[in-house]
């Protein structure tokens, strides 16, 4: 048989020696509880009958070594014991008439005992013992210190027993204290008052007590796994239970059947109640609080010589230290932010929610966590209900709700995250309120500063997609179907002949279905516009374009060319997206198969190279369907920013392999997963850029939506997606939006418009329209930057769209929501931004050079600044875009440096055009002067030069259906 270990427990000499002898017979625990007197056969779960005292002769050894030949079946009686060595050393339980009272905590500033002391490197207990006999208390400190005296100093207190873990100098079997800590030992063992009581215990050995005539609980149980140990006798919870995970009742229930359970189970406390239960957990909660051990008195179901707790009462196991929290309450302290508990307020009065927002956390829901998700998303209120339910939204919502302060005891249910903490109840709001600086501030303008909607003409198509035309005109694109059976498909809007309906409308022609395709404006000298895609079939591979003609009020005569045998995408793409690259050349990105088909996860380049070219992106197969008119920009450092469904990547420009991936967007405050391109449909700008044009751009990205119960977001998120490390900044907008549009104005303020405040984009998947427009000013303050502007009567839901016009007011137009509700959308209306209403006389001015090269000093005359301060002179430069679903595609903001000379009547104003084609692309901008806030109309130019040309987009396509420019200077009437 192998050496085996014996661990016992016996007196000699009037002392507890504890310890093991190692012995080669087979294994069997013998553990004497002093105690009880008093040891067990764990395996055999059989009563071993104490060693008399009497039989205790010579030396502690002998004793056990007599006992186990006596008494311990298949022990030899040549049991071997030469080499026996005591280990485990002991809290020396009494000696003579002095009792252990436990380890306890030096006094402050003087000595816990101050009789008398010494110190030597042979010290054990006894010889302390012996010194103090003249004193009723004694203490041994450090392994070699000795304290007497008649009392402990008022400022000492009891430590948990395991603190007092330094071996005595002079016996390694005893413990003589440690560093600041005294075994304390008190004449016939009369109670010593605490000051204070340990709340965790670290001790890996039970204190050794003198000899009792009953049983107890404390009783070491036998094979418990490592690093297990009594804790002690508890009352169970004031409020509840103090061990929070009850197993089922056992009458077969023992101390290391539940301990076994537990560990198992990854807890680290166990704990025996009324025979017959076993509780687990981590923690004691409900201010369970150590009481006499006495009172452990009721026998384990599956073993009568151990004892599982009482009614109410618990026997206590532990691995590592064992850690009480007081009964839980609403937490009103050590709170994040500037978060104030209001109370325990009532919910779903009629069953309206107090607070809009819901996120289920059902393993950390607390104040803390819940409260830093509100205010992470810019909610100034708050709350917590049964338990693992956190709210968020605003307290003018929740006393609309009706919602009352409610009895206290009525929030009574624990946190998921911190049973230390009630998180609401039934129907009951743990309520918090941010009392501190405002999370965010709602400008709210009022007459002509919030802007106005005004009926600009009756339509005579649904657009789908509206463009901004270099001959001053704008472009009308329908889905298929959408209009009368007589529609043509496509119709030019003169803006200056709005009083002569049948002169405003131009009938235009396009041969296959443009739903949900792409536009664009071509940087080639006459500005002509390009679609590209479509719904199904032969049109999802549709290229179709438009040389602008005519003049204000001067009908032209152009159409769309197409002819697919000719000219076609090499991918069908239904909702793809379209941006003209530094080089002049179009990328088209994205999209679908056909109607709810596959995905198309490429791109490719028009012109296309010899040859053709595409590129397989697995990102965009991964993220299908939800990535859909993904959102583009160069960036002035390089490099093209793409933003789908919820993730953000920098391309390289000529490899388009991913050169940076962004962290995620965030979604709303209760699903990450939310997305802001198609379906989830948000919308997305590039903000101003200024000179020198060497800082990081930023791009925001506004509303959406997520999948399941669709609640579109009332947030923007921005980042700069050129620094080291890019991060997102959450900006809570006032209402929620999906399916909206941004417009940028001449000022630098950006419109938000259009879509509604639930769904998600598409057919009759989205209800409550959002009537109200936002201004954005980026000028101001993160989180004040949001003004509440005029509202409309119109709902402007799927399939409508927002684009600047030259005299800075917002064309507004579409809808077809196909609900049964909402009506299909014709009336086409204008937003008057404030600066149109102020009364004050726009600016005005002239240029003779329309094709701009970079860095170029270009001369504004004729300059008219009605203030007659011409420091305050601005001038922006606003690209040509194609407005669908949220997506302005082309869309990008610059201001100039400027510097003006001569009469504010008659001045002259000399701009420097931006510096390269990756701060702005090739192709068409409307340049606007700016006296102070009012800009005036605008003109229209190309900047680029030969770099415009140099994918010669004005030579393509070559076959003779189309009619194409050449290549060189601007030609044409511009407007």
């Amino acid at each position: 048989m192998g050496e085996k270990t014996y661990w016992f427990i016996c007196t000699e000499n009037g002392v507890v020696v504890k310890g093991h002898i190692k012995a080669s017979i087979s294994c069997i625990l013998a553990h004497y509880t002093p105690a009880m007197n008093l040891p067990w056969d764990g395996s055999a779960v059989n009563s071993i009958p104490a060693t008399p005292e009497a039989e205790c002769a010579g030396s502690c050894l002998s004793s056990i070594a007599h006992y186990l030949r006596r008494n311990v079946v298949g022990v030899s009686a040549d049991l071997d014991i030469s080499n026996a060595k005591l280990a485990m050393p002991i809290t020396v339980a009494s000696v003579g008439t002095y009792f252990s009272n436990g380890c306890w905590i030096e006094a402050t500033g003087v000595r816990a005992l101050t009789g008398a002391s010494f110190a030597v490197n042979t010290m054990t207990v006894e010889n302390c013992a012996s010194s103090c006999s003249e004193f009723s208390i004694f203490g041994v400190e450090y392994g070699r210190e000795c304290y007497c005296g008649n009392s402990l100093a008022a400022t000492s207190s009891q430590a948990a027993s395991g603190d007092c873990n330094m071996l005595c100098a002079g016996n390694s079997t005893e413990y003589c204290g440690a560093g600041n800590r005294l075994n304390i030992y008190v004449l016939n063992g009369t109670t010593v008052s605490s000051t204070a009581s340990p709340t965790a215990s670290s001790s890996d050995e039970p204190v050794a007590s003198s000899l009792k005539s009953s049983k107890s609980s404390s009783s070491i149980a036998i094979n418990l796994p490592t690093g297990w140990k009594y804790g002690g006798c508890y009352m169970e919870g004031a409020s509840g239970r103090a061990l929070s995970y009850e197993q089922p009742d056992s009458n077969t229930n023992t101390i290391e059947a539940c301990i076994n359970t537990c560990s198992s189970l990854g807890y680290s406390i166990a704990g025996m109640e009324f025979s017959t239960q076993c509780f687990c957990d981590n923690f004691m909660y409900n201010g369970a609080a150590q009481t006499a051990e006495a009172k452990c008195n009721m026998a384990c179901s599956g073993n009568a010589e151990e004892n599982c707790g009482a009614a109410n009462i618990l026997s206590v196991y532990n691995t590592g230290n064992l850690i009480t929290y007081q009964a839980p309450a609403s937490q009103t302290e050590d709170l994040p932010g500037e978060w104030t508990y209001q109370g325990c307020y009532t919910d779903n009065v009629n069953d309206a929610r107090s607070l809009f927002w819901q996120i289920i956390l059902t393993k950390n829901n607390t104040a803390t966590s819940c409260l830093n998700l509100c205010s992470q998303y810019g909610y100034m209120a708050a709350g917590m209900e049964y338990g693992d339910e956190c709210y968020c939204g605003d307290g003018s919502k929740l006393n609309a709700a009706g919602s009352t302060k409610a009895a206290e005891t009525d929030c009574s249910i624990t946190c998921s995250g911190d049973p230390m903490y009630f998180c609401g109840g039934n129907n009951r709001l743990s309520y918090y309120k941010w009392t501190g600086t405002p999370l965010n501030v709602w400008n709210t303008p009022t007459g002509n500063n919030a802007g106005s909607y005004q009926l600009l003409i009756g339509g005579v198509v649904i657009p789908l997609i509206t463009t901004s035309g270099v001959n001053g005109k704008v472009t009308f694109l329908e889905k298929s179907g959408t209009g009368p059976p007589n529609t043509t498909g496509a119709y030019e809007l003169d803006l200056a002949e709005l009083n002569n309906f049948s002169q405003a409308w131009r009938p235009m022609h396009v041969k296959t279905d443009i739903f949900c395709s792409a536009g664009i404006t071509l940087p080639d000298k006459v500005g002509r516009q390009l679609n590209i895609g479509g719904w199904s079939g032969a049109s999802t591979f549709g290229v179709r374009l438009y040389w602008p003609d005519g003049q204000p009020s001067i009908a032209g005569t152009n159409d769309w060319q197409e002819n697919q045998s000719e000219v076609s995408l090499l991918a069908g793409r239904w909702y793809p997206s379209a941006m003209v690259m530094t080089n002049g050349s179009v990328l088209v990105i994205g999209g679908e198969v056909g109607s709810n088909g596959a995905a198309t996860p490429s791109l490719e380049i028009l012109p296309p190279p010899a040859g053709g070219y595409a590129k397989y992106l697995d990102w965009l197969n991964r993220t299908n369907p939800n990535n859909l008119y993904p959102f583009l920009w160069t960036l002035p450092s390089g490099g093209i920013f793409v933003v789908y469904y919820n993730e953000a990547r920098i391309l390289d420009e000529s490899t388009f392999d991913t050169v940076k991936t962004l962290p995620n967007l965030p979604g709303s405050v209760s699903n990450f997963l939310a997305g802001r391109t198609y379906p989830l449909e948000g919308t997305a700008v590039m903000m101003p850029q200024y000179p020198p044009f060497t800082a990081p751009v930023t791009v925001m990205v506004c509303g959406g939506s997520a999948n399941g119960a669709a609640l579109a977001l009332d947030n923007c998120v921005s980042t700069q997606p050129e620094s080291a490390s890019p991060t997102w900044t959450i900006e809570r907008m006032p209402s929620q939006r999906v399916m909206s549009c941004i417009c940028a104005l001449p000022d630098g303020t950006y419109l938000i418009l259009n879509g509604a405040q639930a769904g998600v984009a598409g057919f009759g998947l989205a209800t409550n329209p959002n009537l109200n427009a936002v201004l954005y000013d980026p000028t101001l303050p993160v989180n004040q930057r949001f003004s509440i502007m005029a509202n409309t009567i119109v709902a402007r839901i799927y399939h409508s769209e927002a684009m600047l016009l030259q005299d800075g007011r917002v064309l507004v137009s579409g809808s077809d929501p196909e609900d049964d509700i909402h009506p299909q959308e014709y009336r086409v209306e204008v937003f008057n931004p404030p600066y149109t209403l102020s009364g004050a006389t726009p600016p005005s001015f002239n240029l003779s050079d329309k094709d701009w090269t970079y860095s170029a000093s270009i001369h504004l005359f004729s300059v008219v600044i009605p203030s007659g301060n011409l420091a305050a002179v601005r001038v922006s430069m606003l690209a040509a875009v194609s407005s669908t679903h949220g997506n302005s595609m082309g869309q990008r903001t610059l201001f100039l440096s400027v510097s003006c000379t001569g009469p504010a009547t008659n001045a002259i104003c000399t701009v420097q055009a931006p510096p390269t084609a990756r701060v702005a692309p090739p192709g068409w901008y409307q340049i606007f002067v700016l006296d102070g806030k009012m800009p005036g109309s605008s003109h229209w130019v190309r900047i680029g030069g030969s770099i415009a040309d140099a994918a010669g987009v004005g030579n393509w396509p070559s076959q003779s259906d189309f009619n194409t420019p050449g290549l060189g200077a601007v030609s044409g009437f511009i407007a």
